[in-house]
C-alpha cells in the first residue's frame, strides 16, 4: 500500500495596502562619531552612493503605490536620514522623538517642527527617551517596544498612555541590535519576523505566545539588516543579503523586494531606518479613535 503524499497548505493571499511614508534625503550623511557597533568614523563614506541608494528606495516605494513625503535634512545632523527614529505617528497623533545620545539630540526638535506643519490631530514631544519607530513597532492592536539600549520602560508607559494602545515591552540583549527595528519586522497586523537571539528569555516567551506562526530569522539574515525592512502587507522591502529570510517570506506568501542600502548601513541603518510610516488606525476593529491622557490638550495646538 502506497502512503499518501502529505498535503501542501497554500500560503495565504497577502494584500498590499497603500502606505504613507516619511523620508529624509541624506544630503548631510556621514559617519563622524560612533554611537552603535556599526559606526566607524575612520571608514570612508561615499555620500553620492548613499544618495543614489536612498533615491532608489524612494522610487521603489512609490512604484508600489505608496506616497513618500520628504523632510529636509539639516547641516550638522548626519543621522537625520534615519527618519524612522523621528517619532511615532498613529491615527493622526504624533509623538516626536527624544534621543538617547547628545549627537542626535537636535533631530527631535527638527522633526517636531516638520510635524507641526502637518495636518495632525495631536502632536507632543516625548518626555522620556524615545527614538520613535526605532524601538516602537505598531502591530494593529498593540505596539511592540524594545528596551535595553536606547529606550526605557518609562518611555513605554508614556507611549501606551499617549496612543491608548497596549505596549508590549521586549528586552533587547545584543548590542548589535540596539533598536527593535534591527531585530524585528512587522509584516502585517498579525504576522512578524524576528531574530530570537536578539531578545532576552522573557521577551522570546512573549513573542512565541503572541506570534506562534512568526518567521524566525537566522543570525546571518539579521546581520544583513534583513529585519530592518518595511512591509505593506504583501511586498516586503528589505536588504538583498538576507537570502534565507527572503526565501522564508516567499514561502509564506509575501513578495520580497530587495533594496540595497549598504552605504547607509555604515551609520547603522537599513531600509526601515530610512522610513517612518504615518500609520492609519482602523477604528472598525473596535479600537478607540481617541487617545488618552494629555492628548486632548495637545489637539487644540495641532494644525
Amino acid at each position: 500500500m502506497t502512503a499518501a503524499a502529505p498535503l501542501r497548505v497554500p500560503a495565504p493571499a497577502r494584500v498590499a495596502r497603500p502606505r504613507r511614508y516619511v523620508m529624509c534625503r541624506p544630503e548631510h550623511f556621514e559617519v563622524s562619531y560612533a554611537i552603535n557597533p556599526w559606526m566607524d568614523p575612520d571608514a570612508p563614506v561615499d555620500r553620492p552612493r548613499a544618495l543614489a541608494q536612498w533615491e532608489i528606495l524612494r522610487a521603489v516605494l512609490e512604484e508600489h503605490g505608496h506616497s513618500v513625503e520628504t523632510v529636509p535634512g539639516e547641516p550638522g545632523l548626519p543621522d537625520m536620514v534615519f527618519a524612522a527614529n523621528s517619532g511615532i505617528v498613529i491615527g493622526g497623533h504624533a509623538l516626536s522623538a527624544r534621543f538617547a545620545h547628545p549627537e542626535r539630540a537636535a533631530e527631535g526638535p527638527a522633526f517636531h517642527r516638520w510635524f507641526a506643519a502637518r495636518e495632525l490631530r495631536a502632536l507632543a514631544p516625548a518626555a522620556e527617551t524615545n527614538e520613535g519607530e526605532g524601538d516602537f513597532a505598531f502591530a494593529g492592536q498593540r505596539i511592540l517596544a524594545g528596551v535595553g539600549f536606547r529606550c526605557s520602560l518609562s518611555a513605554h508607559a508614556e507611549v501606551e498612555q499617549y496612543f491608548d494602545l497596549p505596549v508590549v515591552s521586549l528586552e533587547l540583549v545584543d548590542p548589535r541590535f540596539y533598536h527593535l527595528d534591527t531585530a524585528l519586522m512587522v509584516l502585517d497586523d498579525t504576522t512578524i519576523a524576528y531574530y530570537p537571539d536578539a531578545f532576552g528569555p522573557a521577551a522570546r516567551d512573549v513573542l512565541s505566545a503572541l506570534y506562534p506562526d512568526a518567521i524566525l530569522a537566522g543570525e546571518a539574515d539579521a546581520l544583513s539588516f534583513g529585519l530592518n525592512g518595511v512591509s505593506d502587507g504583501h511586498h516586503v522591502f528589505l536588504d538583498p543579503g538576507a537570502t534565507g529570510l527572503i526565501a522564508a517570506l516567499r514561502a509564506r506568501g509575501f513578495a520580497p523586494v530587495p533594496v540595497d542600502m549598504s552605504e547607509l548601513r555604515k551609520g547603522g541603518g537599513g531600509v526601515k531606518c530610512c522610513v517612518l510610516e504615518l500609520h492609519h488606525r482602523d477604528t472598525s476593529t473596535g479600537e478607540s479613535g481617541s487617545v488618552a491622557g494629555r492628548t486632548a490638550s495637545w489637539a487644540a495646538e495641532a494644525p
